[in-house]
């Protein structure tokens, strides 16, 4: 066929000899501009972000709508409004500031309710409620577990729906006696300054207890019926490992309501905070486990002016810079809760360090990336490399009686905050490794671990080691971050963040990402209750003080508290869960 034909039939797709000669200059410059769209495509670090073909999001981190009710959105935003104004301040300020005027101290080793007279300080708390919320105990069914255990329950027009279920404790740590005039304002005077609300236990846990009852008192006025059964459960001694309060609370909604029974589970825990020019909400959905690991040395006594060549005090002493001389390694493993929250802030954070940041989102396909993410992390921030690994501190000390007596006896209590990729048996058989060869080469002392003899019964020895553990808890199940229940609570954080009365939040965009707690919480004791626990305390920040002096709490937080419940009450009332 002629070539001057097909050119003249296909002029777009063989152009003529003239117009490629003009067309040239702007093929290259076509040419160049991708070449540099690429350039930068490959320098962004977040340029090689996967991403949902059906939402568009990166795969990484993505983040729920805000989500704001729409049964309930008329009695949402009337409810917010009223929120934001003094008038309701004035009365959040009063009903918690009158709450922390109550002491309510917990102190460890105390025993049985009944026995024990210092539990009698949850009496007038509890008179207290009834009287300061009056519509929720007509309203509510409330039923008392181990005398000062509270559980409310408000029951949903729908039964077929599971409950959710509200957590938290009205108990304090005591105030020290020598800290009394360390106090800006006394510990339980519960005393407004205009800005902040002063006392023991007003940021841990009374303002989440407050803040509940707050918000359905005032659902209740409004007329709101429940579709969904609600569920409020208030532990009354979790400073001290909740065994009295939530340890009976939880077998108490266990055997009522069943295994799996609620479709969600929100307790205290950490809120929501700015950095890296963005808010970031991280609500935990994972708890490191616990040991207390008792170091026991026992050998001979006799007269301080004859001594072995070491005494049980010194052996300890070597036993202890043994465990400090090997802490247990942390890493940034792929597929933990504290991973997926560092991808994250890679992925949504837009003032973390360019290098953090190409190396954190290459980290879970690149292990030389991992390692130099890890590396910058731990280096940077101790707190981070502490929740990524188990911890362990020496932490109390005791042995010896009088200073010309040869000690029989010395005692360490070493406590572990074990890594949610750990176990109790793997940090009780590291200890009793590193331990164990010390103990019998340099000191020759016999050793028991954890109720089993390491050594010969009969052998001569120069002494004991006994290892123990009083106490132990394994990491808690992993709350999926990627079911239902999360999302809910992610798009309600935002949307109560949006609608905070401060506006603490300003133009700053709002991320919310899977967090952990390093501390235990009372949802220890509900494990069997639901797949989605979390632990969430909706604060920016504007708190201090707790467990120790001028502990306090931003009034304007309180109020974004009681925002945040109603939102989620009303939220979840609607929604698929």
């Amino acid at each position: 066929m002629d070539d001057t034909k097909i050119k003249a039939e296909l002029p777009g797709v063989i152009p003529a000899p003239r117009q490629t000669r003009r067309r040239w200059p702007i093929l290259l410059a076509c040419l160049a501009l991708v070449g540099c769209l690429h350039l930068l495509r490959l320098v962004s670090p977040t340029s090689r972000l996967p991403c949902d073909k059906t939402t568009h999001q990166p795969a990484v981190c993505p983040q729920s709508d805000t989500l704001v009710p729409e049964k309930n959105s008329a009695l949402w935003t009337e409810l917010t409004q009223l929120q934001a104004t003094d008038d309701f301040l004035g009365r959040a300020v009063a009903q918690l500031s009158a709450a922390v005027q109550i002491p309510t101290e917990t102190f460890d080793s105390m025993g049985p309710v009944g026995e024990d007279p210092r539990w009698v300080t949850r009496g007038p708390f509890v008179d207290h409620l009834v009287a300061a919320f009056p519509l929720v105990h007509a309203a509510m069914d409330l039923q008392k577990v181990n005398t000062y255990g509270l559980v409310y329950t408000w029951q949903g027009s729908d039964a077929s729906l599971k409950p959710l279920l509200l957590m938290g404790h009205y108990d304090v740590v005591p105030v020290a006696p020598l800290s009394v005039d360390e106090w800006t304002h006394p510990a339980y005077s519960g005393h407004f300054d205009g800005e902040f609300i002063w006392g023991r236990g007003c940021a841990d846990d009374k303002s989440g207890v407050i803040g509940i009852l707050t918000t359905i008192e005032l659902l209740l006025e409004n007329d709101f019926k429940p579709t969904r059964t609600i569920v409020l459960s208030f532990g009354f001694d979790e400073e001290a490992g909740g065994f009295h309060g939530a340890g009976h609370l939880g077998p108490a909604l266990l055997e009522r309501f069943g295994p799996d029974s609620f479709a969600m589970i929100v307790d205290e825990g950490a809120g929501f905070v700015e950095t890296y020019g963005a808010i970031f909400a991280t609500p935990g959905v994972a708890e490191k486990g616990y040991t207390d690991i008792s170091v026991e040395v026992q050998s001979p006594g006799g007269h301080s002016s004859i001594p072995p060549e070491h005494t049980s005090i010194g052996i300890l002493a070597a036993l202890i810079v043994q465990l400090e001389a090997n802490p247990p390694p942390a890493h940034l493993v792929p597929g933990t809760t504290l991973f997926e929250m560092a991808q994250c802030l890679a992925a949504h954070a837009p003032d973390l360090p360019v290098d953090l940041k190409r190396v954190l989102l290459r980290a879970g396909h690149s292990e030389k990336a991992r390692k130099e993410a890890e590396r910058m992390l731990f280096s940077s921030d101790p707190a981070f490399r502490a929740l990524a690994g188990t911890t362990q501190a020496v932490d109390v000390i005791s042995g010896g009686v009088k200073s010309n007596a040869l000690p029989e006896q010395a005692v360490a209590i070493v406590n572990h905050r074990i890594a949610t990729q750990s176990s109790v048996n793997e940090t009780l058989k590291r200890n009793t490794d590193l331990l164990r060869d010390l103990a019998i080469e340099r000191f020759n002392l016999s050793v028991i671990a954890h109720g089993e003899q390491l050594t010969p019964a009969s052998a001569a020895s120069a002494g004991t080691l006994i290892l123990s553990t009083p106490r132990t808890l394994e990491p808690a199940p992993i709350t999926p971050s990627d079911a239902p229940p999360f999302k809910l609570l992610a798009g309600t954080i935002r949307a109560a963040i949006r609608a905070s009365s401060d506006k603490i939040a300003g133009d700053s965009p709002v991320y919310v990402a899977p967090g952990m707690m390093s501390g235990n919480t009372d949802t220890r004791y509900t494990w069997a209750l639901s797949r989605h626990i979390f632990r969430y305390g909706h604060g920016s920040g504007g708190m201090g003080g707790i467990h120790t002096v001028n502990e306090h709490i931003r009034a304007t937080d309180f109020v974004g508290m009681i925002t945040f419940f109603t939102t989620l009450i009303l939220n979840v009332d609607e929604a698929v869960l």
